[in-house]
């Protein structure tokens, strides 16, 4: 692998034990010694190059962040070959017929850890003993989340330290995984809404989409907003009527004219839009005595700032695809439930090239799912990994070929068919 210089002995043959700690985390690796499950029963008739677990192990304490740096460059150019090779944005031959933002979400979560000795654990926001990962995924309108950024940082750190650069490199990849054109669109929550952040993303061509703090000028533009404004939306227990073909919901939005860091010198103001859902606030009506309701409605304001065309979204469509941000949640607790269950290593620059790795075979189970069947393409890797992955099989010689027997009346047969037929297609001719 020319792109990984790891030294020593240790580094020798980085290319396959990369791709060795690769296949022990799809196969549902996620500790060190958990990479011994490639090497039982038949499976070095079917894989070469399997290293022992302390051979991975002693691999990955070599690593400095220079290398993590490279293996992260690794992962940039393997997601952008595995979108080549499948669907993981949608299908190339069939663009959407109208403009759609390519949405980038940027989260931060603390993976928890139990030993004092790890480097660099600390308590973070959540009061939890930890590492701070740090992760922007890539979705569109018809596809699922990938991975396309992702860095390790020490638990004590706070959200926003360093994001900028993260943020960069996220937006550069988008661009070039999604279509010549494609706008992007990033989401933030309120820990990143700061000028470094957003200045990043921008400087890359995007648009941003960040939560407000709640701020004296922030209060005082909601203040402003007037009274006809406000639109109903669809939201939490809201009723379709069909007589006024019209949403009846507790939940209205607004927005208003905003220029961010307004209170800074003139070349660091942003300008756009702030846009306000308010719901009633219920907390407030229960502490009002039976009898005495209030002659008005108590609300509840969620703000974010956004710099998004109003032609292409307007009040209600940047309410509801802001709220889509939540789905990067579902992406942490995803690497929770496998490779990031545990950290392996007391080494900190080895913990981060692991998450470099799970962040890689999230991307390829991905990419499994997507060839094998449109079901699976928003499955989570547990459940990918149960139908595709973790197959009973029996292996067998027969005319000096290996044969691989399924289970009879298998329900995901047809599925598991056909990523074997895509995998084993033709290479692609190279361009002259």
């Amino acid at each position: 692998m020319r792109h990984l210089s790891v030294p020593t002995d240790k580094g020798a043959n980085a290319g396959s034990k990369v791709a060795s700690l690769v296949a022990g985390i799809v196969a549902g690796a996620d500790s060190i010694d958990d990479r011994a499950m490639l090497r039982h029963g038949a499976m070095k008739k079917l894989f070469t190059k399997i290293y022992a677990p302390s051979t991975q192990g002693s691999f990955l304490r070599k690593f400095t962040f220079g290398h993590v740096r490279q293996l992260d460059a690794v992962a940039s150019r393997f997601l952008a070959a595995l979108a080549g090779l499948s669907w993981l944005l949608g299908n190339p031959e069939q663009p959407p017929t109208t403009p759609q933002y390519g949405l980038v979400d940027v989260d931060d979560t603390i993976i928890e850890v139990h030993g004092h000795q790890k480097q660099g654990v600390g308590f973070g926001y959540s009061r939890v003993r930890g590492l701070n990962a740090l992760i922007a995924t890539l979705t569109t309108a018809t596809t699922a989340p990938i991975i396309v950024a992702q860095r390790l940082r020490k638990g004590a750190c706070g959200s926003p330290r360093g994001a900028n650069r993260l943020i960069a490199d996220a937006v550069k990849q988008a661009h070039r995984l999604l279509p010549t054109g494609t706008p992007v669109l990033v989401r933030m929550d309120s820990a990143f809404y700061g000028r470094p952040s957003m200045r990043a993303a921008m400087a890359g061509g995007a648009e941003v989409s960040v939560t407000a703090k709640m701020s004296s000028t922030v209060k005082a533009a909601i203040a402003s907003i007037g009274e006809q404004a406000w639109t109903t939306i669809k939201y939490t227990d809201a009723i379709y009527d069909e007589d006024t073909k019209q949403w009846i919901s507790r939940a209205e939005v607004a927005e208003t004219d905003f220029t961010a860091f307004a209170s800074m010198k003139k070349a660091d103001h942003i300008p756009g839009r702030l846009v306000v859902r308010r719901i009633p606030d219920f907390n407030a009506a229960k502490k009002a005595a039976a009898g005495q309701d209030g002659l008005f409605d108590t609300w509840r304001f969620h703000a974010f700032f956004t710099t998004c065309d109003p032609e292409v979204l307007d009040t209600v469509a940047a309410d509801k695809t802001h709220r889509g941000h939540a789905v990067i949640e579902q992406i942490n607790a995803d690497l929770k439930a496998s490779a990031l269950a545990h950290l392996p290593s007391g080494v900190f620059t080895a913990n981060a090239a692991w998450l470099v790795l799970a962040v890689m075979a999230f991307n390829l189970t991905r990419a499994a799912a997507t060839l094998a069947a449109s079901g699976l393409a928003k499955a989570t890797t547990a459940t990918i990994r149960r139908k595709l992955i973790t197959v009973p099989a029996r292996i067998a010689f027969s005319a000096r070929r290996l044969v691989l027997h399924l289970p009879v009346a298998w329900p995901w047969e047809a599925a598991w068919t056909e990523l074997f037929t895509r995998v084993n297609d033709p290479p692609i001719p190279v361009a002259a």
